[in-house]
């Protein structure tokens, strides 16, 4: 009898198992000829070194049940060394041509996780394991598969994790998840290779990556209420919208979270807090926030119930965890905003997680003191988690207590034992994986451009926060019309985009630092970038220059500095206002309540209509004047669906735009 699973482990899964240290080590100590004496029995491998110590690797298990008398507390060399040796006891062994042989060398090859049964996972994980992955699987996620191969394990890339199984069986799994969480991806790894198979995937016939969905409640049952609740407040408008329709939203809210529904949530969350600044009457309400919202919600079930879209999992986020704890975690500064809303200040600190490639935001507001200004360099200089908020949005974090949530909203913890650190930046931003660094500009624009609808994507913070990484810079100057600096880049590997850095009371200094980094030659820039009439098109939160990083939002400056004019103006297109008009038409009757609209209502609807028309965009039109007949009837589910099909047109439209 012979060990298939240790012959089948190479350097590199040894490494990913332990570390890549302790098999240096152990290869190292083999080739002194520090070799240990090797015993198989009952398939128990017993390695006793020269050394004294004695390591056991039973049968089943993997290296995680492997046992060794050196007294280490978890992996240490003789495991590994143990592995090496007989690896190349059977190496320098004759071979052996046998039915057993080869009947114990085809399932490393051919076997894959779909065929470990849920008994082996309670037998190996135990039963909590299984229970927490099913309250997943009930909620639904997608899983991106690669199947096994001669040179490549099977491996699922999972929401919160990433699973290799690198050899068949569960002895020797590979996830970057732990305590808990480890052995419920793997669960979920199991039945996602499980799922593919009875969608009818073939691994031979197509051995490349492809993505399941598995599991998930039926979204038009799970949004129905949340689709209903809307509509009453389309119906009502913020001013109809009384303190009974509100608690039904929060009962909503919660009802959504329970079934892991946190992007349905999260926007009713949000229309909650809309309603509430109404009642308040607070400068914070925005009428196209709340239209917005409207509109969303019944988006998402419409595209949640669309079996050849979207995964509903992505539409419903129900594959994100509530929170997720993070240990010892490196955080790269991507700069910071500062706004107002309302009588308050804002603040946005972006930090990415290079290992994950996602970017965490870290929000706070404070309230402005009567007659008193809060500017950006004022807030940089207080403290967060014991550290400067300017330095922790230019610098590299380093803390041993954060959560993320699943909106990418990171917590800082604040308790004695809860360290955070802060270096100096650097040059960090060049080793942040391509998913955050752009070097070609073009691909960049292709890559957003493919993105669903910002209306059924992921509601996660700082979604399109990028790095682009500059070679050339050529600034075009500050616009006092549209109160705004701007700047040419382009990229290493070709493309362009354009910089636009706004005028905000919040921050008087940042114009005039942006114009300082740009003229000095700025090396890269993180900010928000979206796409416009073709052009990629970057609100910056940090430029790094040789000198160091630059947070325009947080320079120091009275607004009084003397900027470069530009040389073109900014010029109103005709097809970008016509699309801002009638959003903003959809934005008043969502405000008033379809139920309150009146002929005015219905003249601004046909005026609309007409400009759409003029400039070229029929079916956008025609949604307009079926919105005009629905006013003017007195079919309130016939007024929901024209409002919502024109407004979610609409908004869809602008994006592409």
């Amino acid at each position: 009898m012979s060990r298939s699973d240790l012959l089948a482990l190479t350097q590199d899964a040894l490494a990913a198992l332990a570390n890549r240290g302790l098999v240096k080590r152990a290869v190292k100590d083999l080739d002194a000829g520090a070799a240990p004496e090797l015993a198989l029995d009952g398939g128990a491998l017993t390695a006793v070194f020269p050394d004294g110590a004695t390591a056991v690797l039973p049968a089943e298990g993997g290296l995680e049940t492997a046992t060794c008398t050196c007294g280490a507390a978890g992996k240490c060399r003789h495991r590994v060394g143990a592995v090496l040796a007989y690896q190349r006891e059977h190496a320098d062994a004759p071979a052996v041509e046998t039915e057993t042989a080869t009947a114990q060398a085809e399932p490393a090859e051919t076997a894959t996780p779909a065929a470990i049964t849920d008994d082996q996972l309670r037998d190996a994980l135990g039963p909590h394991a299984l229970k927490a992955a099913e309250a997943t699987r009930k909620a639904g996620y997608t899983a991106r598969l690669t199947w096994p191969g001669p040179d490549r394990p099977a491996a699922a890339e999972l929401p919160a994790a990433t699973v290799s199984f690198l050899v068949p069986g569960l002895g020797y799994v590979h996830t970057d998840a732990t305590g808990p969480a480890r052995d419920t991806a793997i669960v979920l790894a199991v039945w996602a290779f499980r799922a593919a198979l009875e969608n009818g995937a073939d691994p031979a016939a197509d051995p490349g990556a492809a993505t399941v969905s598995v599991g998930g409640a039926d979204p038009e049952e799970t949004l129905a209420e949340t689709v209903h609740l809307a509509r009453q407040v389309l119906l009502d408008g913020a001013a109809g919208a009384d303190a009974v329709l509100r608690a039904a939203l929060q009962r909503e809210s919660k009802a959504l979270t329970r079934r892991r529904a946190h992007w349905p949530a999260g926007a009713v969350n949000d229309l909650i807090d809309q309603l509430q600044r109404y009642e308040d009457r607070s400068a914070a309400y925005d009428p196209h926030r709340l239209a917005v919202l409207l509109a969303e919600i019944p988006a998402r079930a419409r595209a949640a119930a669309h079996p050849g879209g979207t995964p509903a999992a992505h539409v419903l986020g129900s594959e994100e965890a509530d929170a997720t704890p993070l240990t010892l975690v490196r955080l790269t500064g991507l700069g910071a905003r500062v706004g107002t809303e309302g009588d308050r200040r804002t603040l946005e600190v972006y930090l990415a997680q290079p290992e994950t490639g996602m970017v965490l935001s870290i929000t706070r507001d404070w309230p402005i003191p009567e007659g008193e200004q809060i500017t950006g360099a004022d807030v940089a200089s207080r403290r967060l988690a014991g550290c400067r908020i300017g330095a922790l949005a230019a610098g590299n974090t380093v803390t041993e207590a954060a959560t993320r949530t699943a909106a990418r909203a990171l917590k800082l913890g604040t308790g004695r034992l809860a360290k955070t650190q802060v270096l100096p930046l650097g040059l960090a931003w060049n080793d942040l994986p391509s998913t955050l660094r752009s070097t070609d500009l073009a691909a960049l624009a292709d890559e957003l451009a493919e993105r669903p609808p910002a209306l059924v994507r992921p509601r996660v913070a700082a979604e399109s926060l990028r790095v682009l990484a500059v070679e050339e810079t050529r600034l075009l100057g500050y616009d006092p019309a549209s109160q705004c600096l701007q700047a040419l880049i382009t990229g290493p590997d070709g493309g362009s985009a354009r910089v636009r850095v706004s005028h905000a009371s919040a921050a008087p200094g940042a114009l005039e630092a942006a114009e300082q980094a740009f003229t000095a030659g700025p090396l890269a820039v993180a900010g928000h970038v979206h796409r416009h009439r073709g052009e990629l098109i970057v609100e910056p939160t940090a430029i790094l220059t040789a000198d160091g990083p630059v947070v325009p939002d947080f320079a120091p400056g009275d607004d009084s500095a003397d900027l470069a004019a530009a040389g073109e103006h900014a010029v109103t297109e005709p097809v970008a206002a016509a699309i801002e008009h009638a959003i903003a038409v959809c934005a008043d009757l969502a405000h008033q309540g379809l139920r309150r609209s009146r002929e005015p209502s219905r003249v601004r609807v046909e005026a609309a209509a007409a400009a759409l028309s003029r400039v070229g965009l029929q079916r956008a039109a025609t949604d307009f004047v079926h919105l005009s007949k629905a006013l003017a009837d007195e079919d309130e589910t016939a007024k929901g669906t024209a409002w919502t099909a024109a407004t979610v047109r609409m908004l869809v439209t602008a994006e592409l735009h």
